[in-house]
């Protein structure tokens, strides 16, 4: 086993080679799944030239098991939960339902504090590219597609450096598109595929998020000049 990846903006610029198609694409947008998802998400934005936003989602661990996913909230109060492991473990209705409630308030709270006082982006009738730095459980990739799909995007493509492949699965049949540069046979980690992988901040996040509005009205000018052009 060994890197594939140096760091994070590495790998996003990668991404945004198997991503071309949407370059400048009117009505695309990308979201990055916080945190580490959005340092990825920030260099396929500005390889595409286009709009970035956060999309939040958070994992369900079954009590006791921190690594292992029952499910995930999404924003737009979207949940998905794996039945078979909730009955598996014996976990109880009204304990599911308080995991569900405290995530969602931390979602709407944690997308306040990632924006501030940006709006989100609307994403009803838009091709949405979904980034994070990998895939491991895949549970709160689903439920940001489902979450999507419910808010009425048009297309939703789910975009990763690397991904197990088992995750990966499911992400298709409800997907758009899946894109992942790497499936490796053995996955272990998201980390263990990037030579550098540190902590992303939430100050991280917001920086990132700020650049990316302040350079937002010159791409997009520079997207419809490049359409007027071609119809």
């Amino acid at each position: 086993m060994h890197e594939v990846f140096e760091n994070r903006a590495e790998a996003g610029r990668q991404l945004a080679d198997q991503l071309s198609v949407y370059e400048g694409q009117l009505g695309a947008l990308v979201l990055g799944l916080p945190r580490g998802g959005v340092p990825v998400a920030f260099e396929v934005a500005t390889a595409l030239g286009l709009p970035l936003d956060v999309f939040t989602a958070r994992k369900l661990s079954v009590p006791g098991h921190q690594e292992l996913a029952m499910g995930a909230v999404a924003s737009g109060d979207v949940c998905v939960m794996n039945d078979k492991l909730v009955q598996a473990f014996g976990i109880s209705g009204a304990a599911v339902d308080r995991l569900v409630t405290a995530a969602e308030i931390e979602v709407r709270a944690s997308e306040l504090h990632y924006r501030g006082d940006r709006p989100p982006v609307d994403v009803h009738g838009s091709t949405v590219l979904v980034v994070d730095d990998g895939i491991a459980t895949g549970a709160t990739m689903r439920a940001a597609v489902v979450a999507l799909k419910s808010q009425g995007a048009r297309k939703v493509v789910v975009a990763s450096p690397v991904a197990a492949t088992d995750s990966v699965v499911p992400i298709k049949r409800i997907a758009d598109d899946v894109v992942v540069l790497y499936l490796p046979a053995r996955f272990v980690a998201v980390g263990a595929w990037y030579h550098d992988f540190p902590q992303v901040e939430d100050a991280d996040v917001r920086a990132l998020l700020e650049r990316a509005a302040e350079r937002l009205p010159e791409q997009l000018r520079h997207a419809a000049h490049r359409h007027a052009h071609t119809v």
